[in-house]
């Protein structure tokens, strides 16, 4: 079964990522308290576009990258917001999902970029490519909980 194990926002592109147990999404704009939801990130657009909405990531490239490289990698240092299990968020680029009972569509992948490699590892530019998430638009608003299955099928 495909999950969400983590959600994480930072107010601000210095802040360390904050652990939640649940979050409000909101349609067009992101999670409620995040930088890109503010309008701070680091690359906030502006005016916003769908695919600064929210990241996710597989804690499961989260984990190969950490055991290749040798570094204590966390899903907290890939700065992405929604951390899963059991998905293929690649696979998920232009389609509709949920999360829990919140409908989402992949936008592009979150590539690894300098601003990640220069505050976490270096290694992160050539470990994390292709592996280092989906952005996603929020289709719906309301709230998402850790252990909200991810439902890929309509």
């Amino acid at each position: 079964m495909s999950t969400l194990v983590q959600i994480l926002i930072a107010k601000s592109p210095k802040d360390e990522m904050q652990s939640l147990t649940e979050a409000c999404l909101i349609a067009g704009r992101g999670i409620e308290g995040d930088r890109y939801y503010l309008g701070c990130g680091t690359f906030s657009p502006n005016p916003p576009k769908p695919d600064f909405e929210i990241t996710l990531i597989e804690q499961e490239q989260v984990d190969a990258f950490a055991k290749a490289s040798g570094l204590a990698f966390t899903a907290a240092q890939a700065r992405r917001n929604l951390v899963t299990t059991g998905v293929d968020l690649n696979a998920l680029v232009g389609c509709e999902f949920n999360v829990g009972e919140i409908r989402l569509r992949g936008i592009r992948l979150c590539e690894p970029c300098q601003h990640l490699a220069k505050i976490s590892f270096p290694e992160t530019l050539n470990g994390l490519v292709h592996r280092a998430g989906l952005r996603a638009q929020i289709l719906s608003s309301g709230t998402i909980r850790v252990g909200d299955v991810i439902n890929t099928n309509g």
